[in-house]
C-alpha cells in the first residue's frame, strides 16, 4: 500500500451545555448551512468533512454529543477514541461557561489528554454577552487550551477550529511515526495474566482485580490511516506477552 493512497481519519468530538451551538457548528462546517431551528441532540450525532492539510488527506469525524444531563450515560460511551476536543460555551450563557471544566474533565477521563480548543460561540450576540473577553481568555490559559471566538451564525472562525485540531493531531502522528521508524514507538502489550497491584494502589480507587482477564495497555494514542478504496483503517500493532 503507498504513502499516496492513505488518508488521515480524525475523531472530533464537540462538547458543552445545551443550546450552545454544537449541532449548528457541525452543520456550518461540515455542510455549510446554518438553521435558526433548534432541536435538542438525542444522544450523538456526527458528520463527516475532508480538508488537505500540509499535503495531507485529513477526513474528521465530527461528533455531536448531547448536553443535557440524562443523556451522560450514552454520550460519555463516544468520547472513547477521540483523538481531538472541542469545549464549547455561549456568550451569552453564564452556566455554559462555568460548566466548561466539567466537560473537559469528561472527556479525559475517557480519552486522557488530546488536543483540545475552547470555542467561544454567537460572537454576534456581543451585546448580550453574560462573559467578559477576559474571563475567556483566563480561563483558555488555565485548560492549556486555545481560545476560539467564533459566530457559527455569521460563519466567523468556525473552519480554523479545525484546521488548527487537525493540525496538532497530524504533528502527534508525524512525531509517533518518526518515533517508529527510529525504534523508539513501542506497540500497546496483551498479557493473559493476572496483573500484579502495587502496594500503592490497594484500597484506592485504582485497584481492579484482573483474575482471568486479558489485559490492553496502549502506550500511545493512534492517528487512522485509512486507505481511499476500501477505507481499511491501520491501528498500530499489538505484542502478546
Amino acid at each position: 500500500m503507498y504513502e499516496e493512497e492513505l488518508e488521515v481519519a480524525i475523531k472530533v468530538v464537540i462538547v458543552g451545555n445545551g443550546a450552545v451551538g454544537k449541532s449548528s457548528m457541525i452543520q456550518r462546517y461540515c455542510k455549510g448551512i446554518f438553521t435558526r431551528d433548534y432541536k435538542k441532540t438525542i444522544g450523538v450525532d456526527f458528520l463527516e468533512r475532508q480538508i488537505s492539510l500540509g499535503g495531507e488527506e485529513v477526513r474528521l469525524m465530527v461528533w455531536d454529543t448531547a448536553g443535557q444531563e440524562e443523556f451522560d450515560a450514552i454520550t460519555r460511551a463516544y468520547y472513547r477514541g477521540a483523538q481531538a476536543c472541542v469545549l464549547a460555551f455561549s456568550t451569552t450563557d453564564r452556566d455554559s461557561f462555568e460548566a466548561v471544566r466539567s466537560w473537559k474533565k469528561k472527556v479525559e477521563d475517557e480519552c486522557g489528554e488530546i488536543p483540545t480548543v475552547l470555542v467561544q460561540n454567537k460572537i454576534d450576540l456581543a451585546d448580550h454577552s453574560v462573559v467578559e473577553p477576559e474571563e475567556a481568555e483566563m480561563l483558555a490559559r488555565s485548560l492549556g487550551c486555545r481560545l476560539f471566538r467564533v459566530s457559527v451564525k455569521e460563519d466567523v472562525n468556525v473552519g480554523p477550529v479545525f484546521r488548527h485540531l487537525a493540525a496538532c493531531c497530524l504533528e502527534e502522528m508525524h512525531a509517533e511515526e518518526e518515533a517508529m521508524g527510529m525504534g523508539g514507538y513501542q506497540p500497546p502489550a496483551i498479557s493473559a495474566f493476572s496483573l500484579p497491584v502495587s502496594p500503592l494502589h490497594k484500597g484506592s480507587k485504582h485497584h481492579h482485580h484482573h483474575h482471568g482477564a486479558i489485559a490492553i495497555k496502549s502506550r500511545g494514542r493512534r492517528i487512522f490511516r485509512t486507505h481511499h478504496a476500501g477505507k481499511n483503517m491501520l491501528r498500530g500493532a499489538c505484542s502478546i506477552i
